[in-house]
């Protein structure tokens, strides 16, 4: 069976990637609007993660319009959201059995509710798989300290190929850098180096 998993290079995609690999055959797949990301540190970390994994292209229209939305609201979580739900209806759309992300139990976004997951299983016919989806902060942490290697810090200082890079990217260009200050709260990102501690 295979499954996408929607994949940064960070730890959560990194430790749900490791959680379904006992199960599946993953491929890890890093969604893309062409938009000044470099995706290109993601397939280091599915590299060392000796994971295959390939770009997905993302519709930038989506993109857009949830820079048009976190402009509006003067915050990212709807914008993201519909971005993250875009992203795993192109997965979904791959020849696989499964789709999967690395979301946590206490992620404020992106979420994806019950009825978001049925609705993408059975118009795809595929399974919605959230390895990490009954684990808090705490234990993913955890988990990530005792079986991957990691750097983390400021997101703006830490590349990741998540949807947040390219958001970054086309808010700057259309509103310049102070939008993205404000839109954006201040967070950390991880890059994964290797698995069980080494680089």
């Amino acid at each position: 069976m295979d499954a996408a998993l929607l994949f940064s290079g960070g730890k959560d995609s990194a430790l749900a990637a490791l959680w379904l690999d006992r199960f599946y055959e993953v491929r890890l797949v890093t969604g893309t609007f062409g938009i000044g990301s470099d995706w290109r540190h993601a397939s280091r970390a599915a590299a060392r993660l000796d994971l295959p994994f390939r770009t997905l292209d993302l519709d930038r229209a989506v993109a857009v319009e949830a820079v048009d939305r976190m402009v509006a609201d003067g915050y990212p979580r709807h914008g993201i959201q519909s971005v993250h739900e875009h992203a795993l209806e192109r997965a979904a759309a791959l020849d696989v059995t499964a789709v999967a992300d690395g979301t946590r139990r206490d992620d404020r976004v992106p979420t994806v509710s019950r009825a978001t997951a049925q609705s993408l299983e059975d118009r795809h016919d595929v399974d919605y798989l959230a390895p990490l989806a009954g684990l808090g902060r705490g234990a993913v942490d955890r988990l990530v300290d005792a079986h991957l290697d990691v750097v983390s810090g400021p997101s703006e200082a830490v590349p990741q190929a998540d949807y947040e890079a390219e958001l970054r990217t086309l808010l700057a260009d259309r509103e310049g850098d102070d939008a993205v200050d404000a839109v954006f709260p201040a967070h950390e990102q991880t890059v994964v180096r290797g698995r069980d501690g080494s680089p």
